[in-house]
């Protein structure tokens, strides 16, 4: 029997404490914490490692503080572009979708792609007539808006910028100033878990690009990139830059350093994070878990909205660099 574990991550990049108000900072811990649990019950309960990813994604996606789901950033057209992969250790058979609009929970479709398919990755609008015929609850745009989207989205058309986070940069009582860094927070949800049987998985959920155009993806939905799990190695979710981190194939670049190299999961991460990834421009981070229980929340920016727990380990919410 394995030692059972599961970490979240809820988006990373430059989130300092005077940027956040306490309120704010609670309202995020809760969050956090309260989707670690349910993920965390169905571990000890004996369910797989691939229903606690999954349930756990599905919380944060249904938390508008998060760009998945419900809190989605908008396109430049004015609409919603979601993306999601899971990916199981055991098979290594893996799902994803992008660019659906209307699906409640796309981390739901994701898992159906891989289980009810033939295939691993389906794209707009064929992933959504799928979930639709898979009989996934879908959702109208009214439940997706929020104000503070829908006015990241103004400041960013009329900057002409497209911006890669979906958060709270400004005081809360300030809601329409913005921080001109293009980079400030990446906006993504996944997690990663073991079960007691030592079988691994993984799942990645976004909203994606603030006023992004031309049906852009990230590396949320690419297996290898985003996510990966393998029980050999590592079950491994990213977080940040999307273009870099699918130039670095950073998921699976992990796993390679740990089957090919023999290191441990801790130091793949660190190399991959800090010495691959940010040499190149790359900002953000990941959570990772091996099949012995080991875990890992890198990240080579000023924050990281993050979560963990095991059954050797204590409960663990953080949101800044110097929190261990």
């Amino acid at each position: 029997m394995s030692h059972i574990a599961l970490a979240l991550h809820g988006g990373a990049g430059t989130i300092a404490r005077n940027q956040l108000l306490p309120e704010a900072e609670y309202e995020y811990r809760q969050a956090l914490q309260q989707a670690l649990l349910a993920g965390y019950d169905l571990l000890r309960q004996g369910a797989p490692a691939l229903d606690a990813v999954e349930l756990t994604v599905v919380h944060l996606e249904n938390n508008p503080l998060f760009n998945a789901g419900r809190g989605a950033v908008f396109t430049h057209e004015g609409h919603h572009e979601l993306d999601a992969s899971i990916m199981d250790g055991r098979t290594k058979q893996a799902g994803a979708v992008t660019g659906v609009r209307a699906v409640q929970n796309p981390i739901r479709a994701a898992r159906l792609v891989m289980e009810r398919s033939e295939h691993v990755l389906l794209a707009w609008p064929g992933a959504e007539e799928f979930a639709r015929q898979q009989g996934l609850a879908m959702q109208p745009p009214a439940y997706f808006f929020t104000e503070h989207r829908f006015a990241q989205l103004q400041e960013a058309l009329a900057s002409g910028r497209v911006r890669l986070d979906h958060s709270h940069d400004a005081p809360l009582n300030e809601p329409n100033k913005f921080d001109e860094d293009p980079k400030r927070k990446m906006g993504t949800v996944g997690a990663v878990a073991c079960d007691q049987y030592g079988n691994l998985a993984a799942a990645t959920s976004t909203g994606g690009m603030t006023n992004k155009r031309y049906s852009r993806v990230g590396d949320s939905p690419i297996i290898g990139a985003g996510t990966w799990a393998d029980n050999r190695t590592c079950a491994i979710s990213c977080t940040g830059h999307g273009e870099f981190f699918m130039r670095a194939v950073v998921a699976h670049d992990v796993a390679c350093l740990m089957e090919y190299r023999g290191l441990s999961l801790a130091e793949a991460c660190r190399v991959v994070v800090h010495e691959k990834l940010a040499p190149i421009g790359g900002e953000g981070g990941l959570v990772a878990v091996d099949a012995a229980g080991n875990l890992a929340l890198p990240f080579n920016s000023e924050g990281m909205y993050r979560a963990c727990i095991s059954s050797y380990s204590p409960l663990f919410v953080g949101i800044y660099h110097d929190e261990n």
